[in-house]
């Protein structure tokens, strides 16, 4: 979601008022390069069919049966940015049938813009964990939270971007650069928080994965992602299905184009790919002021438009709401699908429960002051209570502190200097220890890189309670600490052969709304290096310090190589975005309360030049549209590094830990029998809530006699004279729109791969079942151990596939010296199966031949290999990496 300060859409508007241009004109669609234009398709799928939705539809059709025009018209909007409750978006509602207005509400890591709440490590840092336990009770308390505050729509988990780009500003908001780590992590998100009642949200779909230039406005399109067929399957679109086939009640559309058609107007993405392939049952946003048209936006499957204003907001203007009322009226948008745009947000509504004493919002997000204006983009508005002051946060400090702790990620420690000593003299550097002298909530959305970094910058973001820093943590462990509160390595006494140096780093990023420290968004200015000269801080330490502890907080990864191999730089940690609960996280493991179990959710590589352009670097302006190509295909990441032969410096998965473990006993069999290539077909779909298609009278969209309106507030009624004359031109069928080309509005079967929530059930069989012991082989430290189960498909298929690819994952519980665990990891059907683009459907090839399921540590350190051929494991074997 784009940033929601009111500084920043003031100067937006003000710069766009002197476009002269219409902000709901769609501009004709830039060239993308062959092979990349985005397809039509229509009509949009009808929600319901789908058995585990028929109960909250068949109770959404009865409802919406029941609503006028304007009531229909009124729930699918937004009221306008800084209208209604102060959530940062608001619907409008049908109250005399007994809908409230929905709250929505930022951010994927905790309640936005409000107090109480626990402001818990981003995505990237739970990612890092690979730890499901931990990622679903994160989603519980998260969804508690929702709920304790009346926020009816979380608006998480993020699984787009992926984290294609290592520059990217918003990756550290998912789970990391790989599509089963994001798709694991986010569907137990989605479960943890939907299971409290509240509607989780998907997002950002699909190819949002650089900031720069990604959002359409009157001068310029969004660049357009041109990705291909089987690379969507395959990679960007892996997360998504998974968030579906988790029964994730809303979707929210990305600011770009893909293959040339905007992501919320664009009719393959939502309705071929979303709504109709992998069945999606809830509603679909667009993100905030990323709506550009009101007809072709509705025909392409977009279901709410948030905050409802147009491109140039605060103005009273609507591409819907009225002019959606206006729309049916005149037979522009077929009132069968205003239907289903209302009957899906209102089933989502059902299907968690929210008819059940659900609490009203109870803060503002506009304001902590008790009272406020109530409709704060008025010229003249009334004030009331706006803050309660509802704390939620109960203890969620506990999972908050847990996932900042397993997290950790160490990934040098020679000699053991780790873990330290209380003992220990111990001498701190860097302004990244300490929390920014300021307050942790100084700047405003985070947008400044000031004192421990906790998380990124941007609409992603929560208010810190409080802020736990390294600095307080560490000197309540050791007696003798001195702390150096700078970035520029200072003048200091000789040290003693074994004092203890921990140099903190970071790196930064974020949302385009902001510029901090010449970076927009993305890392365009400080690349892959630490942010204030970092690097050349651990290198004087270094020449100082004969045991230099490095500490990073990152958004993502970081060149090394000024460093790393220094004789002084024993020890490295990743720490990656923590929260509020930084510093006793960290002092756990750095004093070996906990040993580290974190692994790398991303490559670290020794150059920014060892990923490929497409990859390594962003796009800059051009006159028109940009154009992003994913011309790497399949290959990011470890694929690209493993295909190409090059070592990366830290691989995907890596971690260390304070004890070693042996991984012993490994067995696999076959759970369901493969016999074909293809899932068996599809079943047909259910039935679907059927409406009257008659446009509605006038009356149904006109303001009523004597209603007192609030200027800039978005309204879903049209003075009774525009109702008549809409209305005459539908009922006479005079004027016709100009519809896209291919637009039908017959209802099909779906396609092939579909079937069910997230495609066809078919897919989720499960294929073949790993087994193994997992043993802390040390003498001293209890650890908790990640394995990885990565699939290397047959040799001489006719396909071309990344050699090794992640498939599952478990971590174990916390093991002492010589204990045990067994564990299990499991394939499914789509695991072992590619998109075929000529068929349209998911295809295990080599079906029958040997597909290798390596079992290890990291991608790069894999011992064991279970063979689906013979159902036998071996270890000791050269890795194919």
């Amino acid at each position: 979601m784009a940033i929601r300060t009111s500084v920043v859409w003031l100067s937006l508007a003000v710069s766009l008022l002197n476009c002269p241009c219409d902000a709901g004109v769609v501009q004709p669609r830039d060239d993308v390069p062959e092979g990349f234009v985005a397809a039509s398709y229509y009509p949009t799928p009808h929600g319901g069919w789908v058995a585990s939705w028929s109960e909250s539809y068949a109770k959404a059709q009865a409802l919406v049966a029941k609503m006028t025009l304007a009531e229909k018209t009124n729930i699918t909007g937004g009221v306008g940015y800084l209208m209604g409750k102060p959530c940062v978006g608001n619907t409008g509602s049908a109250l005399r049938v007994g809908f409230p207005q929905l709250c929505l509400q930022d951010s994927a890591l905790g309640v936005a813009s409000t107090d109480n709440v626990t402001a818990f490590p981003a995505g990237i840092t739970t990612g890092a964990t690979w730890d499901k336990v931990l990622m679903y009770a994160r989603g519980v308390a998260l969804g508690q939270e929702f709920r304790g505050k009346g926020a009816h729509i979380y608006l998480g988990p993020t699984v787009g971007p992926l984290g294609r780009k290592p520059l990217g500003g918003r990756n550290w908001e998912g789970f990391g650069s790989d599509p089963v780590l994001q798709a694991v992590a986010g569907a137990l998100t989605i479960k943890g928080v939907q299971e409290q009642g509240v509607i989780a949200t998907v997002k950002h779909l699909v190819g949002n994965e650089q900031e720069m230039f990604r959002m359409y406005n009157p001068f310029q399109p969004g660049y357009s992602a041109n990705i291909d067929d089987r690379t969507l399957h395959e990679l960007y679109l892996w997360p998504f299905a998974e968030a579906v086939h988790a029964g994730v009640g809303a979707a929210m559309t990305a600011y770009n184009a893909v293959n040339g058609s905007a992501s919320s107007q664009n009719s393959y993405l939502i309705n071929g790919l979303l709504k109709d392939e992998l069945g999606f049952q809830g509603f679909v946003m667009s993100d905030w002021l990323s709506h550009i048209s009101g007809v072709d936006s509705a025909l392409a499957g977009l279901d709410m438009d948030m905050p409802g204003d147009t491109q140039i907001p605060l103005f009273g203007n609507s591409l819907w709401m009225y002019e959606l009322t206006r729309s049916v009226l005149n037979g522009s948008v077929p009132l069968d699908r205003l239907n289903d745009m209302a009957t899906r947000i209102v089933a989502a509504w059902y299907q968690v429960g929210q008819d059940k004493d659900y609490p009203p919002p109870n803060f503002s997000s506009n304001t902590h002051d008790r009272d406020g204006l109530l409709y704060p983009a008025a010229l003249f508005s009334p004030t009331g209570q706006v803050n309660w002051y509802v704390n939620v946060q109960a203890d969620h400090w506990k999972v908050a502190r847990q996932v900042a702790q397993d997290a950790i990620t160490l990934l040098k420690n020679n000699g053991s200097v780790l873990p330290l000593s209380t003992a220990a003299s111990i001498k701190v550097f860097g302004t990244d220890a300490q929390v920014n002298p300021d307050g942790p909530n100084a700047c405003g959305s985070r947008a400044c890189d000031k004192g421990t970094l906790g998380m990124g910058w941007g609409s992603g973001v929560a208010d810190y309670p409080y802020f736990d820093d390294p600095i307080t943590a560490i000197k309540k462990r050791a007696a003798d600490v001195t702390y150096y509160n700078t970035d520029s390595f200072p003048s200091v006494p000789t040290p003693k052969s074994d004092d203890v140096a921990i140099v903190f780093i970071n790196s930064d990023a974020g949302e385009n709304s902001f510029t901090v420290e010449g970076n927009h968004g993305d890392r365009d200015s400080a690349k892959l290096a630490a942010w204030h000269d970092g690097d050349r801080l651990v290198q004087k330490a270094a020449e100082k310090y004969q045991n230099v502890v490095v500490v990073v907080h990152t958004v993502g990864p970081l060149i090394l190589e000024s460093w790393i191999d220094l004789p002084s730089v024993k020890a490295v940690l990743f720490a990656h975005l923590p929260g509020q609960e930084a510093g006793e996280s960290l002092a756990n493991v750095l004093f070996g309360v906990s040993s580290p179990s974190g692994h790398l959710p991303y490559s670290i590589t020794k150059s920014e030049d060892d990923l490929p352009d497409s990859v390594a670097n962003l796009k800059g302006f051009t006159f028109g549209q940009v154009q992003d190509t994913y011309s790497e295909g399949l290959y990011i990441d470890y694929r690209y590094l493993n295909k190409f032969n090059i070592k990366p410096r830290f691989a995907f998965g890596h971690g260390l830990s304070y004890t070693n473990f042996n991984f012993t006993g490994a067995a696999i069999r076959a759970v369901t029998k493969l016999t074909s290539p293809v899932p068996s077909p599809r079943a047909a779909k259910g039935p679907t809530p059927q409406f009257s298609t008659a446009i509605p009278p006038a009356a149904e969209g006109a303001f009523p006699d004597g209603f007192n309106r609030i200027w800039r507030y978005l309204y879903s009624f049209l003075p009774a004279n525009e109702a008549n004359d809409a209305y005459a031109i539908g009922s006479a069928g005079t004027k016709k729109y100009d519809y896209p080309d291919g637009y039908t509005t017959t209802q099909t079967a779906g396609p092939t791969a579909g079937g069910g929530e997230g495609g066809n059930p078919a897919l989720w069989d499960v294929a073949f079942e790993v087994t193994l012991i997992v043993r802390n082989a040390g003498k001293t430290y209890p650890g908790k151990a990640v394995a990885q189960a990565y699939l290397q498909y047959p040799p001489g298929i006719a396909v071309d596939t990344p050699i090794v690819q992640l498939r599952d994952f478990t971590k174990t519980a916390e093991l002492a010296p010589g204990a045990g665990e067994k564990v299990t990891l499991q394939l499914t059907r789509k695991d072992v199966s590619v998109w075929d683009v000529k068929t349209q459907n998911w295809v295990v090839p080599g079906l029958g031949g040997r597909f290798t399921v390596w079992i290890g540590e990291a991608s790069d350190k894999l011992f064991t290999a279970c063979y689906t051929d013979t159902l036998k494991c071996e270890t000791g074997l050269v890795p194919p990496v």
